[in-house]
C-alpha cells in the first residue's frame, strides 16, 4: 500500500491554515461559544437543570460557591437523602430528569418494571455484533451498539412522544449492560474467555453493572450504592456540555433518536469531556511516580509547580481535575464525590491515595496564582475524585467514560424531549468565512502540486500548522 505521506491528498494539510487570534476580536466571534470571560454564550433556554459557578453584574464576573440543581432540587437534596434512606436513587433522579416530577413509590416501582422488560439484548446482537467485531475503545463500541440497535426497530425513525420514550427507556435500561460488554469483548480478545452474565429482574443500575462485571455475580452492598451515587452524580449537567448539546444539535436536524444518543456518546469520548477523569488519574499515577515521597507536601508542590510549566507530566501545563468552565469557587459534584470517597477509602490500602488527591487539591489554587500569575479562582471539578472511587470498586479504567455515558443518558433523554417539543429551529450558527476571490486556472495551465506546497510555505504533512 501507497505511504499516505507520499499522497497529495495528506501533503496539503496545511491548506487549514491558523485563524489569525485577532480575528476571533474583529469579527466578535465567540470561539467556542464562550464569551471573552469565559461565560457560556446563551444558546437556549431549559427548565432541566441549573448549574451556578458565578454571579455576573455589569460586565463583571464574580466567584461564587457551585450549585446544581436539577428540576429545581438540589444536588445535595437529591443524592443525600437516596442515601440516607439506604435505597438507590439513580432511577428516582431518571424520573425526575424526564418527567419534570419526583415519583412517588408506585411510579417509581413501575419504572424498575419497564427497565426490567427491556434488559435483555436481541437475539445473537452479543455474539453477533460485539464478541465478533471487538474494539479497542469501549466508547466506540457502546456507540456502534446503539446505532445498530437501530436496525431492531421497526419504527426508528418514528418521532412521537410514545416511541421516543420507548427508546430512551430501552437504553436506559440496556447501557447498564452495553457498556460492561463492550469491555468484556475487548478483554475476551486477548484472553480467549468471555463471562457473560444473564440479567437479573429487581437489580438497580449500578447492581446491573456491577453484576455484568463480577464473574461470581457477587458485590456487597456498599459498592453498589456507591456506584449508584456516582451515576446520580454524572446524569445531568446542563444543555451547554459538549454531549448535550450535541445531542441536541443532532436532534434539531430531526434525526433519529438512536443517532442522537450516538452522537452524545461519541463526544463525551473526548479527553476534554467525559475522558478527562482518565487524564486526571494519568496525572496522578505520574506524580507518584515522579517523587519520592508522595506524603511530603513539598514535593508534591515541586510536582505541581513543573506541571502547571509545562514541564511535567504531558506538557500540556494542566493539573487535571482542576478548574471548571462554570464552577469557580467549588464543584458540587466534587464536594459530594469526595465526602463519599473518603468513607469508602477509610482505614483501607486507598486511604493515602485519597490523602494525595486532597493535598493536589489544596495547593493547586496557591500554586496556579504563583506560577501562572493569575487570580483566577479555580476549585476541583468531579475528575479529581471520580477515578479514585472507580478503582476502589475494581472498575478497570477502560469503563470511566463509559460509566458516565451510562449515567448521562438519562440527562440527553430530558434534552433530546425537551428540543423536541420547544426547539422547532434546527441549530445553525454561523462562521465568519476569510475565503478571497481566486481566478480559476485551466487543468492544463496549473502550476505542480509541488511548486504549490512551496509557494505555501509547506514542504510536508509533518509541516502544517497544528493547534
Amino acid at each position: 500500500m501507497t505511504d499516505t505521506r507520499d499522497s497529495v491528498l495528506y501533503q496539503n494539510f496545511g491548506a487549514y491554515k491558523d485563524v489569525p487570534a485577532d480575528y476571533y476580536a474583529k469579527f466578535n466571534v465567540k470561539r467556542g461559544l464562550r464569551n471573552a470571560d469565559g461565560t457560556g454564550v446563551v444558546a437556549g433556554v431549559t427548565s432541566i437543570s441549573n448549574v451556578h459557578g458565578y454571579t455576573a453584574e455589569d460586565g463583571v464576573k464574580t466567584p461564587d460557591e457551585g450549585r446544581l440543581t436539577l428540576r429545581g432540587y438540589d444536588i445535595f437534596d437529591l443524592v443525600d437523602n437516596a442515601a440516607a434512606e439506604g435505597r438507590f436513587g439513580y432511577e428516582e433522579l431518571t424520573f425526575l430528569l424526564v418527567t419534570g416530577e419526583l415519583p412517588n413509590k408506585s411510579a417509581l416501582d413501575a419504572l424498575h418494571a419497564v427497565l426490567d422488560e427491556w434488559r435483555n439484548l436481541p437475539d445473537g446482537f452479543v455474539a453477533n455484533l460485539i464478541m465478533n467485531s471487538p474494539s479497542a475503545s469501549a466508547m466506540n463500541m457502546l456507540a456502534r451498539s446503539v446505532l445498530l440497535l437501530y436496525s431492531y426497530d421497526q419504527d426508528a425513525d418514528l418521532i412521537t412522544p410514545k416511541h421516543e420514550v420507548d427508546v430512551a427507556v430501552q437504553l436506559l435500561s440496556r447501557l447498564p449492560r452495553l457498556a460492561p460488554l463492550s469491555y468484556l469483548a475487548r478483554k475476551q480478545q486477548s484472553s480467549r474467555r468471555m463471562y457473560i452474565n444473564p440479567p437479573e429482574p429487581g437489580l438497580s443500575t449500578a447492581e446491573t453493572v456491577l453484576w455484568m462485571l463480577r464473574p461470581d455475580m457477587g458485590y456487597p452492598p456498599q459498592e453498589a450504592q456507591m456506584l449508584d451515587i456516582m451515576l446520580m452524580l454524572h446524569a445531568e449537567h446542563g444543555g451547554g456540555n459538549n454531549s448535550t448539546f450535541t445531542t441536541r444539535v443532532l436532534t434539531s436536524s430531526g434525526t433519529d433518536a438512536y443517532s442522537a444518543y450516538a452522537g452524545g456518546i461519541s463526544s463525551l469520548k473526548g479527553p476534554k469531556h467525559g475522558g478527562a477523569n482518565l487524564k486526571a488519574i494519568a496525572m496522578q499515577d505520574d506524580l507518584k511516580a515522579s517523587v519520592d515521597d508522595w506524603t511530603d507536601e513539598g514535593q508534591v508542590a515541586d510536582y505541581l509547580r513543573k506541571v502547571l510549566r509545562k514541564e511535567a507530566n504531558d506538557g500540556s501545563g494542566l493539573v487535571y481535575g482542576m478548574g471548571h468552565a462554570v464552577y469557580t469557587l467549588s464543584d458540587p459534584r466534587a464536594v459530594i464525590c469526595k465526602r463519599y470517597a473518603r468513607q469508602l477509602a477509610q482505614g483501607t490500602e486507598y486511604q493515602p491515595e485519597f490523602e494525595l488527591i486532597e493535598t493536589i487539591e489544596r495547593l493547586t489554587p496557591e500554586l496556579f496564582a504563583e506560577v501562572k500569575g493569575s487570580s483566577k479562582a479555580i476549585c476541583a471539578n468531579i475528575d479529581m475524585y471520580s477515578g479514585l472511587v472507580y478503582k476502589m470498586l475494581g472498575i478497570p479504567e477502560e469503563l470511566f467514560t463509559p460509566l458516565f455515558a451510562v449515567a448521562r443518558q438519562a440527562g440527553w433523554t430530558a434534552h433530546r424531549f425537551e428540543e423536541l417539543a420547544t426547539g422547532r429551529r434546527i441549530i445553525r450558527p454561523a462562521y465568519k468565512s476569510l475565503d478571497g476571490n481566486r481566478a480559476y486556472e485551466p487543468l492544463a495551465q496549473r502550476e505542480s502540486f509541488a511548486s504549490q506546497l512551496k509557494k505555501s510555505g509547506i514542504a510536508s504533512f509533518e509541516d502544517a500548522p497544528n493547534d
